[in-house]
């Protein structure tokens, strides 16, 4: 599960890089689908996943208002300082955890952890398809979703 972590990460980057293209105003247009806007789909996935990782290890969440952070360079600074802790736990991640139960505090139902990374993961990659319609509504070319070739799988041996 930490390829796709990282697989999330390097797409997720790409994009703020992909964003420095475009304007402010751009940026926040409110498009139908998703989550409203570029920069608001940027905060939410980070937002999403720094939620769910601390309620798996049972910390509070916290409640970062995306009105105080709402410039590209605001949300992608949020983005990797949230990544630093999230990576550091996932270092830590082992499969008996997988069916571990959880409960967070925003919700009543029970989970478990395993589900949870899984649920983070296609969170963060349908946002990403969001972004790319809007990248092409808007005449760019979205950013890859390939995971072949992005360097993250161990290294196979040759064949044949």
């Amino acid at each position: 599960m930490k390829l796709f972590f990282q697989y999330n990460w390097q797409v997720r980057d790409e994009w703020f890089d992909w964003c420095k293209q475009l304007s402010r105003e751009e940026l926040l247009r409110q498009r139908e689908g998703g989550a409203g806007t570029i920069l608001y789909t940027l905060f939410h996935i980070a937002d999403v996943e720094y939620s769910w990782l601390r309620g798996i290890q049972g910390k509070p969440d916290v409640q970062v208002s995306y009105g105080d952070h709402v410039s590209l360079q605001q949300v992608k600074e949020l983005s990797d300082a949230w990544r630093e802790e999230v990576a550091a736990f996932l270092d830590t991640w082992t499969d008996e955890w997988d069916n571990e139960p959880v409960v967070v505090s925003w919700s009543e139902e029970g989970h478990t952890k395993g589900e949870i990374l899984r649920h983070v993961i296609a969170h963060e990659i349908h946002h990403m398809g969001q972004l790319s319609i809007w990248a092409r509504e808007l005449g760019y070319r979205p950013i890859s979703a390939n995971v072949i070739g992005r360097g993250l799988a161990p290294k196979q041996a040759k064949l044949g």
